[in-house]
């Protein structure tokens, strides 16, 4: 029997163990987990009844592998939710599904909006051509935005960054509007001096262009033949939020005998003569212990992998430990009233406002973005009909001046952020709050990543070393394509192939999840 520890319980990580518990007369698997919880930056928070969700989680893909896994740790439901039923509101649901409101383990479908908050209007995100977009844009900037566009169609520039990406697909005069004080303020860093490689991960086919085709093809009725991930407008989502699906896969990973040790920080990565990886020495509380291993998969932040791996050069330990990362702070806010109204059509609880997420387009705030947590899940929120539980998003460095702060503080802040923003008319109108923090949350594209095949080309010559996940592989992965690297790899493992590109190609390839083959 073959040992394999993996290292990281974010989705990356619980998606290899439970995949190798289906055979346990094969191997024997134990995970190291850093924290005292489940699911990574995909984790749900509790606090006095209501859920945080990390970064907001939407469950969607186009791998039929993946959707069918999802189903199975959590059936999506028979009967509508609480709030689709308060509502009136109709939905899809699954023949024989369990009732939400009768089981937990369920897997909710809902609706998905998200806008942009900007000069006091929400925008449709993405950005539609639509009659409010124009009309919130005004006349004379729209035919701006216009030539803007016919001009990057005509004259392309070549793609050195990503401010020279987005131009590309929006024109000019959209790029200065929506993205680069966004992306400069998500990321610390002007649009000019990140790597496109970024908005190929995140946007992919999305332009101008798409979203014309879209509209075109919803005002004729049309089917699209396939529908950019940006533009879906509906999403699975777990009753209890993220979380939960990876607390069940721990769970049921550990029935079938796979070892969890939490609190357990990976340090030191140990090989033989022959480059192989022999075992990996981890820290609990003070004490260093080691652990032997026939194979190891890592979906710790490639960073701390490379720079605890004995023996490496000093070239490939220059370039991880230079490595950029974006960490992330949330309050999680607690109000009974916004002074945001409900223009949509959509009908919500309290005629809250019913977006997911809103992206905040204001350059005298530094919030990102805030989620409303009603509109998740209705049973993200311990008091449905009377409190709206918001998520205010804050993107930072470790040890800057936001994450200094204390939790009070940066709650003060935050909140001092939404009167400004006029959310709410005062700090008094808050009921509760929380703070958590998410440390190395986003692998940035700047500095040392131009040198990321270096790394990889030296993470390959090591035989039985498997990176996996966003920060295994320090790429902006959504949870399914983090999933489908552990899937490759365990097909690795299984068939012995020594070639790790299937593991390294997901998400780097247009079609790749966009095409059923």
């Amino acid at each position: 029997m073959k040992r394999v520890v993996i290292i990281g319980a974010g989705p990356a990580g619980l998606t290899a163990a439970y995949e190798l518990s289906k055979f346990p007369e094969k191997f024997e698997v134990i995970l190291l987990e850093e924290s005292n919880c489940f699911g990574g930056i995909a984790r749900t928070v509790e606090y006095n009844g209501n859920r945080m969700d990390m970064g907001g989680h939407r469950f969607f893909s186009k791998v039929p592998e993946v959707n069918e896994w999802w189903e199975k740790i959590l059936p999506t439901q028979g009967k509508p939710a609480k709030d689709y039923i308060e509502l009136g509101r109709t939905c899809k649901v699954s023949e024989g599904g369990p009732d939400p409101e009768k089981a937990d383990r369920v897997m909710l479908f809902r609706n998905r909006l998200s806008r942009i908050f900007f000069r006091n209007k929400f925008f449709n995100y993405p950005i539609t051509l639509s009659f409010s977009t124009l009309s919130n844009m005004g006349f004379f900037t729209t035919l701006e935005v216009g030539f803007s566009y016919l001009k990057s169609v005509l004259v392309k520039r070549k793609e050195n960054s990503l401010e020279d990406f987005y131009i590309n697909r929006f024109g000019k005069k959209l790029y200065s509007m929506f993205f680069e004080n966004y992306t400069e303020n998500v990321w610390g860093r002007h649009p000019k001096n990140i790597s496109p490689e970024w908005g190929k991960q995140r946007v992919k086919g999305l332009s101008i262009l798409i979203i014309l085709k879209s509209m075109l093809e919803k005002l004729f009725r049309l089917s699209p033949k396939k529908v950019e991930t940006s533009l879906i407008e509906e999403f699975s989502y777990p009753k209890f939020g993220p979380g939960q699906l990876w607390e069940i896969t721990a769970a049921e990973s550990e029935k079938r005998g796979v070892n969890f040790f939490l609190n357990s920080k990976a340090e030191i990565i140990h090989k033989d003569a022959n480059n192989f990886v022999t075992g990996v020495s981890y820290r609990q509380g003070d004490e260093l212990l080691k652990i032997d291993c026939d194979y190891l998969i890592s979906s710790m932040p490639l960073k701390d992998l490379v720079c605890g791996i004995e023996n490496v050069s000093d070239d490939v330990k220059k370039i991880a430990t230079a490595l950029p990362y974006r960490d992330y702070m949330t309050a999680g806010v607690l109000v009974s009233k916004l002074n945001l109204k409900n223009e949509t059509d959509i009908k919500t609880i309290g005629n809250i406002i019913p977006d997911d997420w809103v992206y905040v387009h204001n350059p005298n705030v530094k919030m990102g973005r805030f989620q409303v947590y009603n509109n998740w899940s209705p049973y993200m929120v311990k008091d449905l009909k009377k409190f709206i539980w918001l998520g205010l998003e804050y993107f930072c460095n470790e040890g800057d001046e936001l994450w200094s702060m204390t939790d009070e503080n940066f709650a003060d802040f935050a909140i001092s952020e939404m009167v400004k923003m006029n959310l709410i008319d005062s700090a008094e109108k808050v009921k509760d709050y929380h703070v958590e923090r998410v440390k190395k949350a986003y692998p940035a594209y700047f500095d040392s990543y131009k040198d990321i095949d270096k790394l990889r080309n030296y993470l390959d010559t090591i035989p039985n070393l498997f990176c996996i996940g966003r920060n295994g592989q320090h790429r902006y992965n959504n949870m399914d394509h983090s999933m489908c690297t552990s899937f490759e790899t365990v097909k690795n493992i299984l068939s012995g192939t020594k070639d790790k590109s299937n593991i390294w190609n997901i998400n780097t390839e247009k079609e790749y999840h966009e095409t059923n083959k």
